[in-house]
C-alpha cells in the first residue's frame, strides 16, 4: 500500500470508530503524524485527499476538522467525477436514473406535502404549454429534484442529483430534434404529478419509468 493510502486509511480508522466525529478538529500534524505512525508528508497528501471528497475541511490558519459528513457533501465527488462521462456512456447513465429515480418517485407519493405539490403545479403553470428546449430541460431538473427531495432519503437524493448532469445535454438533443417531444415531456410530468397527488405510489413510479425510459429509448436509436 502507498505511504499516501495508507495514511488515508488511518484517518479513515479514526473517524469510523469515533476517536474523531464529525466538526471534530484533527490534532496538530507533528502529533497526528506521531500518533499514527506516519510522516508528516504522507500525512499532508492525505489530508488533501479527503478535503478533496469533503471529509475534512482545511480552514487556513485555524486547523483541520472532519466536515459534517452530510450525505449530500460527500457525494458531490459523484458529480465530479461523472463530468468526465464519454458520450457513449450517457446510455449506462440514463439506465441507473431509470432503476432509481422511479423507486425515489414512488416513495414521494406517500411523503410529499400538499404544499409541495401546489409548488411543483406552479412550476409546470409557469412553463406554459410551448417553452424553448433549453427552459423545458432546466425545469425538468428542478421537477424532478423536488419529487426526489421529499422522498425523505438523502443519500438517494445526492445520488441522482449526480447522475442528472450526464443526461441534461441528451434531453436537449432530443427536445430539437424529436417531434412533439417537448409536448410529450409536458404531458409525462403533468401524469407523474396526477400520480403523487392521488398518492398512488405505483402509478408515479410507472409514469416515472415511462418519462426516463422514453428519452433512453430515443437516444439508443439515434446512437
Amino acid at each position: 500500500m502507498a505511504v499516501t493510502d495508507e495514511a488515508i486509511e488511518k484517518i479513515k480508522g479514526m473517524i469510523v470508530s469515533g476517536a474523531l466525529r464529525p466538526g471534530d478538529r484533527l490534532p496538530r500534524e507533528s502529533e497526528l503524524a506521531a500518533g499514527l505512525g506516519l510522516s508528516r508528508n504522507s500525512l499532508r497528501e492525505a489530508v488533501r485527499a479527503l478535503s478533496l471528497i469533503r471529509v475534512l475541511d482545511v480552514r487556513q490558519g485555524d486547523g483541520t476538522y472532519v466536515t459534517i459528513l452530510d450525505p449530500h457533501l460527500l457525494l458531490e465527488a459523484i458529480g465530479f467525477v461523472v463530468d468526465f462521462h464519454r458520450d457513449d456512456t450517457v446510455l449506462e447513465f440514463l439506465a441507473v436514473r431509470r432503476i432509481l429515480e422511479p423507486a425515489a418517485t414512488a416513495m414521494a407519493a406517500t411523503r410529499i406535502s400538499e404544499q409541495q405539490l401546489d409548488a411543483l403545479t406552479a412550476q409546470l403553470d409557469r412553463l406554459g404549454d410551448a417553452p424553448s428546449v433549453e427552459d423545458l430541460v432546466a425545469c425538468d431538473l428542478e421537477f424532478h429534484r423536488g419529487i426526489v427531495s421529499s422522498a425523505g432519503n438523502s443519500v438517494l437524493c445526492s445520488l441522482l442529483d449526480g447522475l442528472s448532469g450526464p443526461t441534461t445535454r441528451a434531453r436537449v438533443w432530443r427536445g430539437l430534434t424529436q417531434e412533439d417531444a417537448v409536448g410529450r415531456t409536458l404531458r409525462e410530468h403533468r401524469a407523474i404529478l396526477a400520480a403523487l397527488r392521488d398518492r398512488d405510489a405505483e402509478a408515479a413510479r410507472s409514469w416515472a419509468t415511462v418519462h426516463i425510459a422514453s428519452v433512453e429509448q430515443w437516444l439508443r436509436s439515434t446512437l
